[in-house]
């Protein structure tokens, strides 16, 4: 059975077993969550090392501790290896110190079916945006199966037709994304202050490269959210001067949720 093999282990989290549960599951805790008026369908959270966006990738995952899914499609960007359409793993599992997640074989040869969409191993090999999201899931959504595209070069619309067939009531879509990069603290302020609006607009037009490095899965999530009359709520908004940076060259992170209200 081929095994994507986690890649930042150790760097963008703990490769030991019980310090990683232990910080997965302290984000979570520590999340004051809002209250929450929606039914969620889509969740957008960041992917940093967690010792910076770890606090609020806590706010989105707290959510799940309450919902119970089929499997998971996840979105995340592409940021060493350039290709057109959507890429899968290639691979039955993904590796995570905290046990293996199965990719949903049904879901992965339902989306190859679209011609936007292909496997590529050298794709997801070093790519970091998808694998720190899988401890969380394995803690907050264990057993459930995800079906992990990299977005590349694509038309978000037409990416939503391709992953539209996957979302019936029992999957939902995750979306892995930081915000500004490399900004003052106070600019990344504005610059994300204005993307979450966007979001809670649903205007996904409003975007560009500097909004968001998964700039790409976030539309495709916006649009799909316009189509079904969904609503967003943000549910925390900071960047990495809140966490563990200087203020000076910061990247943010957002964690929303989109659903029926």
């Amino acid at each position: 059975m081929s095994v994507r093999r986690a890649a930042v282990a150790g760097m963008f989290y703990p490769d030991d077993p019980d310090r990683l549960d232990s910080e997965v599951r302290a984000h979570i805790d520590a999340a004051d969550v809002p209250a929450v008026g929606l039914s969620l369908r889509i969740l957008i959270v960041p992917h940093a090392g967690y010792v910076y966006s770890g606090p609020t990738a806590g706010y989105g995952y707290r959510l799940l501790r309450k919902t119970s899914w089929r499997r998971i499609v996840m979105l995340g960007p592409s940021h060493y290896v350039p290709f057109t359409g959507l890429a899968l793993p290639g691979a039955a599992m993904m590796e995570t110190p905290l046990g293996d997640v199965a990719v949903d074989t049904e879901g992965a040869d339902l989306v190859l079916g679209d011609r936007l969409v292909h496997e590529s191993v050298e794709a997801h090999r070093r790519e970091h945006s998808l694998e720190v999201q899988l401890p969380f899931l394995r803690i907050t959504a264990p057993g459930v199966p995800v079906v992990p595209l990299l977005t590349g070069a694509v038309d978000p619309v037409i990416a939503a037709d391709a992953v539209e067939p996957l979302l019936d009531d029992g999957t939902l879509l995750l979306v892995s994304s930081d915000l500004s990069h490399y900004h003052s603290s106070a600019t990344a302020r504005r610059l994300d202050g204005a993307t979450a609006g966007a979001i809670e607009r649903l205007d996904a037009d409003a975007l560009d490269r500097e909004s968001a490095c998964g700039r790409t899965g976030i539309q495709i999530a916006l649009h799909l959210a316009r189509r079904r009359g969904y609503a967003v709520q943000t549910l925390d908004l900071r960047n990495s001067a809140d966490t563990a940076g200087s203020p000076d060259r910061v990247v943010g992170y957002g964690a929303f949720a989109i659903g029926t209200g």
